[in-house]
């Protein structure tokens, strides 16, 4: 049997990465504020880091379950 190649089809738009950018900047540098080993500390880290990643990738995984496609063009 043939494995089906499973393919992250792009689902994050230009404007969408810009603010997830921000956002996760902005998450980041405030993890850096809150006391340091605290356990919002690291979901801030987190998610920040999640956030830049998935701007960078322009894949969001839980856009796919909503069928949410904020790309303007169509993905391949």
């Amino acid at each position: 049997m043939l494995k089906k190649e499973a393919k992250m089809k792009a689902n994050v738009g230009t404007a969408d990465k810009i603010i997830r950018i921000i956002i996760g900047i902005v998450l980041i540098v405030l993890s850096f504020v809150v006391a340091m080993s605290s356990t919002l500390q690291i979901i801030l880290l987190v998610l920040g880091i999640v956030m830049l990643l998935t701007a960078l990738v322009g894949f969001c995984g839980l856009y796919v379950p909503f069928g949410i496609n904020t790309c303007k063009r169509k993905p391949e």
